[in-house]
């Protein structure tokens, strides 16, 4: 189990890694160009969202790898958890059901690694 939670970090890192290089790096009209719901939201808004996930993608990865705070993974998964959440409540609102199931789904994977790390496969 540890080796897949291990996994589900990885893959989850790298999706959060990516998007959020796109939304804290590029101006707002052209993530909105492949991210419609940007339009909704002030390009600060955007950019913190993108700092948000960048972080979160590191706190899944290193303190566990590093053994330094190691308690960060579970609780980076956990705050991965609340954003897709807010993002299912955004999409909701602009009835994009496509990208609920999407956050839903990674809302379950964050889950599964909080639940994994905070419980009986902590570090």
């Amino acid at each position: 189990m540890n080796v897949f939670l291990w996994i589900l970090q990885g893959v989850l890192a790298a999706m959060f890694l990516m998007a959020g290089v796109t939304k804290s790096t590029r101006p707002k009209e052209k993530v909105a160009e492949k991210l419609p719901w940007a339009e909704d939201y002030a390009a600060g808004t955007v950019r913190f969202i993108g700092i948000v996930e960048l972080l979160a993608a590191i706190g899944l990865i290193l303190p566990a790898a590093l053994g330094i705070l190691p308690v960060l993974t579970p609780l980076a998964a956990t705050g991965l958890a609340i954003i897709m959440v807010l993002a299912m409540n955004a999409h909701r609102r602009r009835n994009e059901p496509g990208a609920i199931v999407f956050n839903a789904a990674i809302l379950v994977v964050a889950v599964v690694v909080a639940w994994g790390r905070f419980g009986p496969y902590a570090f």
